[in-house]
């Protein structure tokens, strides 16, 4: 019984692993998804599981899920990040914003755990 359920809650586990690479990506998204690991990435991606990133984290939700605005965010830059205009032409551009458009939401971080016998404060 407690082989059973352990299978049970291993196949639960391996779930998301195995649905995930199950996409196939497009030609477009292929070029979106290495231009984004060689450009992107740097900063919009954790370099270690325990470091923060520089940039937002990108997902199918940015710019409020509008290709468009992701097209001219990364052509045109913002006041954080530089522009890719003159790096990847326009076909490239929309490769990565292919991309981004199918990268799923990231899970929210989990709240810092208080040390044992720290006072809550409520006041």
């Amino acid at each position: 019984m407690k082989f059973r359920l352990c299978l049970v809650l291993c196949l639960l586990a391996a779930l998301p692993q195995i649905a995930a690479a199950q996409v196939q990506l497009t030609a477009s998204q292929k070029l979106g998804q290495r231009l984004f690991e060689q450009s992107c990435g740097v900063c919009h991606t954790p370099p270690t599981l325990v470091s923060g990133l520089y940039g937002p984290a990108l997902s199918k939700e940015a710019a409020g899920g509008r290709e468009d605005v992701v097209r001219d965010i990364i052509s045109n830059g913002t006041p954080r990040m530089p522009g890719f205009k003159y790096t990847y032409d326009a076909e490239q551009i929309a490769a990565i914003a292919a991309y981004l458009a199918i990268m799923p939401v990231p899970a929210a971080a989990p709240a810092p755990a208080r040390p044992q016998g720290a006072q809550r404060d409520d006041n």
